[in-house]
């Protein structure tokens, strides 16, 4: 059977506001499986934001349930939430948000120390990791060195490190231009095909969500459309 690494069930959210709560989600049901390549999609004010913090962590919902790897994580304490987001998920952000004053190996590095992994282990892990993503000879540049794109890879190869059971990427090609997102992709594609990794990707650009196998869309805190790819881009662009 195949294990949800994602399942979400009335994920609602409010914000407090002035004039009383304001609802942003309203009741969103998702469930992500092992292996899946999902990209997010939906116009500003749609609730993705939102949805992907309470996916990875960062937020809680008003109500309804949320389920990584089958624990129950939507109500937790901030240092348990923190545990859960070294422990299960790698983020790969439109920035690319590197220590500039630290090796490329010692950015990677990062989440390990956290999760208390010793000294040579995580140096042997962020070498790997690097090579993974073409920057096996680059374990001692700093970020300034290198360029955008290798960066980016930089961010991804750090996000890998602790093997999590998910990657949540927002906007991961945002800074980037159109010849050096595509490698991005092509990279990100090939760590779900060959190694099985579970992405979910938050993007407005269309070629990009085309990189995905499964798309999903909100549209005012509501999941408009959730199936293949192709079908949802052409429902979106007959909006636009």
């Amino acid at each position: 059977m195949t294990t949800a690494v994602i399942r979400t069930r009335g994920i609602i959210k409010e914000f407090a506001s002035g004039t009383g709560p304001v609802r942003i989600l309203h009741g969103i049901d998702l469930q992500v499986d092992a292996g899946e390549f999902v990209a997010v999609m939906g116009p500003s004010g749609s609730g993705k934001s939102t949805f992907m913090s309470i996916l990875g962590c960062l937020d809680s919902p008003t109500s309804g349930d949320y389920f990584l790897n089958g624990e129950s994580v939507g109500y937790r304490e901030a240092a348990q939430l923190a545990a859960i987001r070294n422990r299960a998920i790698g983020f790969v952000f439109q920035g690319f948000n590197l220590l500039p004053r630290s090796t490329l190996a010692d950015n990677v590095a990062l989440p390990l120390i956290y999760a208390g992994v010793p000294v040579a282990e995580r140096r042997a892990r962020a070498a790997d990791m690097l090579a993974r993503v073409g920057l096996g000879t680059r374990l001692d540049a700093y970020p300034a060195q290198i360029s955008g794109g290798q960066q980016q890879r930089v961010a991804i190869a750090r996000a890998l490190v602790n093997r999590p059971a998910l990657v949540l990427a927002d906007e991961p090609t945002g800074n980037l231009d159109t010849r050096t997102s595509a490698e991005i992709m092509a990279l990100f594609e090939s760590l779900n095909r060959d190694d099985g990794i579970t992405i979910l990707l938050v993007t407005h650009e269309t070629d990009i969500a085309m990189h995905a196998k499964r798309l999903v869309r909100l549209v005012d805190g509501l999941m408009a459309y959730d199936g293949p790819v192709a079908e949802g881009l052409k429902q979106h662009l007959e909006m636009h």
